[in-house]
């Protein structure tokens, strides 16, 4: 008997073994297909794990293995300590920006349970998420000054808040003047004149590194020191270092051309070279570090790093620059009014120029918080002393909200020349020096009192060494005022390490 045709394709084990599975395998999709996948949904990546996050990191983002049900996950995410935020998705991607940076010297946790799948959710078939957690943690809090008593007169210290432990960087025969801190904090700019028969004018520039890797980890004890600019051709004065470290500016005058005076621009691996643009006086470099806001004339000019460039924008109102936002939409500028006052104004670049306060003294700085809702500022009261017929300042610390302009208090400071203040990366408090009493039992209170009744009244008070003083201002709109704490280290120029 003849097998019919259609059926010799069956004939063989191998037709007969693919069929078979092919079977099996339709089977198991159709009760795939009908029971659903039980599969758990999980997070398949945490950008932020393991990591050490510092202020320039703004936000991480959770991957889940599906689309998830937002409203569950936002609910169930929780921080410790905790991290207020704002959560947005990109399909299976969580991005989650805290409102202000990780508190420095803390080791957090991320975690989430009770999250469901979407497609679960909506047919009521839920399977709750892997429980996940993970972890990050924050650079400890770290700050450097130049130190004015004994071994560390006129050099750069470092000290770490926590640990409570103090390193000299610099060398004795080096005097620092002023210095700026890469954003990697593995390096510090300074500069400085030999102490032994060197004048303010010959001061050089100089980078150093402060023993810390990319980890924030201290791998050596054994500062590196490296020479940026000489003064053999030029007398340098006021520098300063773009924020993403790869730029340095320094106001040069030729001590051979007369008159030859300007900003000079040292780009990584390039010799320095003259930007040929009107000198100026004050200056700083933008937070996108690819041009300079510089005084000239009777207004603020916003130059690029180019030679002989044109200013991109001018400011005519404004004196100086004080200082501008993290995001760089914002700036705190000075106006010099014709009745001898002065206003601090707030600019940004929809063309706002908003006035926040105006005073008889003086405005020695001012900076932003993270949030860049409040802005701090150092002003001055000017008092009379009738009976010497003499005018003095007085200074003291201020918050002022962006919103409604509200001027607060936050501490009095004795009469004194040398006062710079420098909020932490964190927007946790204000490192400031000042000039502080001996007896420091009243060091708690609101204001901090003077070494002596004649440091507001001796000329010889800036002579006085300035202690440093840490405020706490992450809780400033309490009715509580913030309690300063007196550093037991005398020195200037107080910086927080990014």
């Amino acid at each position: 008997m003849q097998l019919n045709p259609r059926f010799k394709l069956f004939s063989q084990p191998l037709d007969r073994y693919a069929i078979g599975l092919a079977a099996i395998l339709s089977v198991a999709i159709a009760i795939l297909l009908w029971v659903g996948d039980r599969t758990a949904p999980q997070v398949r990546e945490f950008s932020w794990q393991g990591q050490k996050v510092d202020a320039t990191n703004i936000s991480f983002s959770l991957t889940f293995n599906r689309p998830m049900d937002r409203e569950s996950v936002e609910k169930n995410l929780k921080f410790e300590p905790p991290l207020a935020g704002k959560i947005s998705w990109s399909s299976r991607r969580m991005s989650y920006t805290p409102l202000a940076p990780a508190t420095y010297g803390k080791s957090y946790k991320v975690k989430l349970e009770n999250a469901y799948d979407r497609f679960a959710s909506e047919s009521g078939k839920k399977a709750a998420i892997d429980p996940f957690v993970g972890s990050f943690t924050t650079p400890n809090p770290r700050l450097v000054y130049i130190g004015s008593q004994a071994e560390e007169k006129g050099r750069l210290v470092i000290y770490d808040v926590l640990q409570k432990e103090k390193r000299i960087l610099t060398s004795p025969n080096l005097t620092v003047l002023d210095f700026r801190i890469y954003p990697d904090r593995q390096k510090i700019l300074f500069g400085a004149i030999e102490s032994a028969g060197q004048s303010l004018l010959d001061q050089k520039l100089y980078a150093i590194t402060t023993g810390l890797d990319r980890e924030d980890r201290l791998i050596s004890n054994s500062p590196e020191i490296k020479p940026i600019l000489g003064s053999d051709d030029f007398q340098n004065f006021k520098f300063d270092l773009s924020p993403d470290g790869k730029n340095i500016l320094v106001q040069r005058l030729s001590r051979q051309q007369v008159g030859r005076y300007g900003l000079w621009l040292i780009q990584e691996n390039n010799q320095p070279r003259p930007l040929e643009n009107q000198p100026g006086g004050d200056f700083m470099f933008t937070p996108d570090s690819a041009s300079v806001a510089i005084a000239q004339g009777e207004g603020v000019a916003i130059l690029p790093l180019e030679q002989q460039a044109q200013p991109l924008d001018f400011l005519p109102r404004f004196g100086t620059v004080l200082s501008f936002s993290r995001s760089g939409t914002k700036a705190a500028t000075i106006k010099f009014n014709k009745d001898y006052t002065r206003s601090l104004y707030l600019v940004n670049n929809q063309g706002l120029q908003k006035e926040l306060t105006k005073i008889n003294g003086s405005i020695l700085g001012a900076q932003f918080d993270p949030q860049e809702k409040t802005i701090y500022c150092l002003l001055t009261d000017v008092e009379q002393d009738i009976a010497k017929n003499i005018f003095r300042e007085k200074p003291y610390l201020a918050a002022i909200d962006l919103e409604s302009a509200q001027l607060r208090r936050l501490l009095e400071l004795p009469s004194q020349r040398e006062v710079q203040f420098n909020i932490a990366p964190d927007g946790q408090s204000i490192l400031l020096n000042s000039i502080v009493s001996s007896n420091n039992e009243s060091s708690t209170s609101q204001s901090i009192p003077e070494d002596s009744a004649k440091a507001s009244r001796n000329p010889q008070t800036s002579k006085l060494p300035t202690q440093l003083i840490v405020l706490p201002i992450n809780n400033t709109q309490s009715n509580n005022p913030p309690q300063p704490d007196v550093l037991p280290m005398f020195g200037i120029f107080p910086r927080w390490l990014p």
